[in-house]
């Protein structure tokens, strides 16, 4: 049965997955990627090769998946109204699960921060520790995503309006503006005076704000995708999935990372 004579008999709204190799190979990547980093940081894989091929893996694994979805959304009639809830709501507990980890990374800060042992020297940051300004990047990179924030909600009424112009204008300078808050952060890693090995603080302070990094490193490539579907007309003015749940992303790590701000940048220094 095609796919057409299939859709005609189909007397529901929701969508039967074809058999697709992307899952299955999405998660082999996944499993490479977290062993050569496992065996590399530990010393047992000399060269960041392995590391970086397992990298390239996922991500074209990612892009052939993604290539799919795109195809069965936009030319094949597939997300109906009952499958793009069930889109938003699988994305609603992706959020969920991350906010989660933030929460517990937060837990671990707060437990040495608030009753720094005798080793800390019983002050936090602890002695040796040279924190990073709250007034120097961090706040450029705070004052850089609120931006974000505002200009993504102004392309996306522009979509909802049928304002093509302004709704690409709007998501270009978002674009620009996650590309610069990394370039900032990564300029404060090369510059800060303490590393992920330097205790406790040093440990909990690059894992929320370097998974912030790594986060925010993925929202660029969903903007950049949204941007190109916006350009070649995939979206209209009440079907566009990828870029409702691509600003929810970006506005709960706008949230996070004013959490982060407050607690390891301004009070925790």
């Amino acid at each position: 049965m095609t796919h057409l004579e299939r859709s005609q008999h189909q007397l529901f709204p929701f969508h039967l997955v074809q058999p697709s190799p992307w899952p299955i190979a999405i998660s082999f990547a996944l499993l490479s990627l977290a062993i050569s980093l496992g065996l590399t940081m530990h010393g047992y894989i000399s060269g960041t090769g392995v590391l970086f091929s397992s990298l390239i893996l996922v991500l074209y694994s990612m892009i052939l998946w993604f290539r799919d979805i795109i195809a069965e959304g936009t030319y094949l009639g597939d997300h109906t109204l009952a499958v793009r809830k069930g889109l938003n709501y699988g994305f609603l507990l992706f959020v969920l699960s991350e906010i989660l980890i933030f929460a517990g990374i937060f837990w671990a800060y707060f437990h040495s921060a608030m009753s720094p042992s005798i080793e800390l020297g019983s002050v936090w940051p602890p002695v040796g520790i040279t924190a990073i300004s709250a007034t120097e990047l961090p706040l450029l990179n705070t004052i850089i995503l609120l931006a974000s924030g505002a200009t993504i909600t102004y392309s996306h009424h522009a979509t909802i309006e049928g304002n093509r112009s302004n709704a690409l204008n709007g998501l270009f300078v978002t674009l620009w503006l996650i590309i610069i808050f990394v370039v900032c952060q990564y300029i404060e890693y090369t510059n800060a005076t303490f590393t992920i090995s330097d205790g406790v603080y040093g440990s909990v302070f690059f894992a929320g704000t370097g998974l912030h990094f790594l986060h925010m490193g993925m929202l660029i490539i969903m903007l950049a995708v949204c941007y190109w579907r916006m350009r070649n007309y995939h979206f209209t003015t009440t079907h566009h999935v990828n870029y409702e749940t691509t600003i929810l992303y970006l506005h709960v790590l706008d949230v996070i990372w004013l959490f982060l701000y407050i607690v390891m940048y301004w009070w925790g220094a």
